[in-house]
């Protein structure tokens, strides 16, 4: 059962920002779901996104190779044995947020937001019955302006121009491919920032022709 202190979030916290506001409630559903809990992350379970979050963040020597191959071989090693610390300790570590001395601490409100939100819904929408969550309008714009910016990179490898559209009529084109006919994604913004990171439990709607559309929707999005 997904957890009420994360689903009631409250949409502010004076003095906090969505980063931090994201973390405090992705350690709450965690806590709740249990470490053995399924997330959107392939077949990692919680305790291993968990472990993920702590290297990332605690592992200055080992986060590189999230990002580039040729280094994932030492940080994979380095994440099992970080899994097998108490699911506890790992929440308790990912609560705390970057310690002052990772490279993380001073752009957290920048290089998290993604990641936390990402990776909170990662949890929740493993989980059956799953619904989006009202966010704040703030909160919905900050993950627009994200997209909008990021939302390229996504949707490179799209043989067709490819457009993102909220329900309100805010349009950004992502991909360009001169020539093309277009293929537009419409949602909320937590919805295209989800899909445009590789997550298909989504709620969007697509105009487009059927086959452009479907060769979208199969993109390998990773970024």
């Amino acid at each position: 059962m997904l957890c009420l202190a994360a689903w009631l979030e409250p949409r502010y916290v004076r003095g906090m920002t969505l980063a931090q506001r994201e973390r405090r409630a992705l350690v709450e559903t965690m806590r709740s779901a249990g470490p053995d809990a399924p997330t959107l992350c392939g077949e990692w379970t919680a305790r291993d996104l968990a472990a993920h979050l702590v290297v990332r963040e605690r592992r200055p020597d080992a986060a590189p190779g999230i990002l580039l191959g040729p280094l994932s071989g030492y940080t994979a090693k380095v994440q099992a044995r970080v899994v097998g610390t108490s699911f506890s300790t790992l929440l308790d570590q990912i609560y705390a947020g970057p310690p002052w001395w990772s490279p993380l601490r001073p752009i957290d409100a920048v290089a998290n937001v993604t990641e936390m939100f990402v990776h909170h819904e990662d949890v929740r929408r493993a989980e059956s019955g799953w619904q989006p969550r009202e966010l704040a309008t703030a909160d919905a714009d900050t993950l627009w302006a994200l997209v909008r910016r990021m939302g390229w990179r996504s949707y490179r490898k799209a043989q067709t121009t490819v457009a993102l559209a909220t329900p309100d009529g805010r349009r950004a084109v992502v991909r360009s491919v001169s020539g093309s006919s277009v293929v537009t994604l419409t949602g909320p913004p937590a919805e295209l920032l989800l899909h445009a990171f590789g997550r298909n439990e989504v709620r969007l709607e697509t105009t487009g022709a059927p086959d452009e559309v479907r060769a979208v929707l199969d993109l390998d999005r990773s970024i």
